[in-house]
């Protein structure tokens, strides 16, 4: 009888044990989801009031939660501001950089992450750009927020300029520079002055620069694309002295 009664609770605390497994599993679950949700609302926020406006508080009333339940996820403020400028950077890597590369190394590849970067600025029109609003509140203000910014965009200048060297053999850091600085140009003159055709703009500014850095052709390269002079047709007057002899 004791055996059977051991066989016949086995079942039950096999069900008991997955239970206890399960539980933890889905709360783990549904915190990365409030998580997630919570910092969807926080980049949301941070991109029309910038990063220095994004509090616990204000986040908070968005979310339609207590302090110390979005408190409980960050764990500060800095903590907050950090990972929204992280999963910034993350969906400008998929929307921008991650297609980009799938195009071949060089020129096709680096006109690919131009395009898709003033894309993106285009999107942003009405909301902001994380990098450009959080380096002008943080340009003079050392600590962990600012270095996690400027870690971001370094990384982004990394991966432009690695485009670059492919398909430019010189001037990589004056041509990023110039790339960079028609990045700006073109979210200043479009979100804060509202002109337009400053895409068209952008885009042959960018050509220019391309043009500009190209490598110079070989003197035999040069001399296979320069056509043959054309041999001029005879005058008149040789025209007839040949003709008479």
């Amino acid at each position: 009888m004791p055996a059977a009664a051991s066989s016949s609770t086995t079942p039950n605390a096999a069900a008991d044990a997955t239970a206890s497994v399960a539980a933890p599993s889905r709360a783990v679950q549904k915190g990365q989801q409030t998580r997630a949700a919570i910092l969807d609302a926080a980049l949301s926020l941070a991109s029309q009031i910038g990063l220095e406006g994004l509090s616990i508080g204000a986040l908070a009333e968005v979310m339609r939660m207590s302090k110390s339940g979005v408190f409980a996820h960050f764990g500060s403020r800095e903590e907050l501001q950090i990972s929204v400028i992280r999963e910034y950077h993350a969906r400008f890597e998929e929307e921008v950089f991650f297609p980009a590369i799938r195009e071949p190394r060089g020129l096709p590849r680096l006109k690919a992450l131009f395009e898709r970067w003033i894309h993106r600025v285009s999107v942003e029109l009405d909301s902001g750009c994380i990098y450009i609003s959080g380096a002008v509140e943080f340009d003079d203000r050392p600590g962990p927020v600012r270095d996690a910014l400027a870690t971001m965009v370094r990384t982004w200048h990394g991966a432009l300029e690695r485009a670059i060297r492919a398909s430019i053999d010189a001037g990589e850091a004056q041509m990023l520079f110039e790339i960079h600085g028609l990045i700006l140009a073109l979210h200043h003159d479009w979100r804060f002055l509202r002109n337009t055709g400053v895409l068209d703009r952008a885009r042959t500014g960018f050509e220019r620069v391309v043009d500009h850095y190209r490598p110079a052709a070989s003197p035999a390269a040069r001399a296979a694309a320069t056509p043959a002079p054309v041999a001029a047709a005879p005058g008149p007057r040789k025209a007839r002295a040949a003709s008479r002899r």
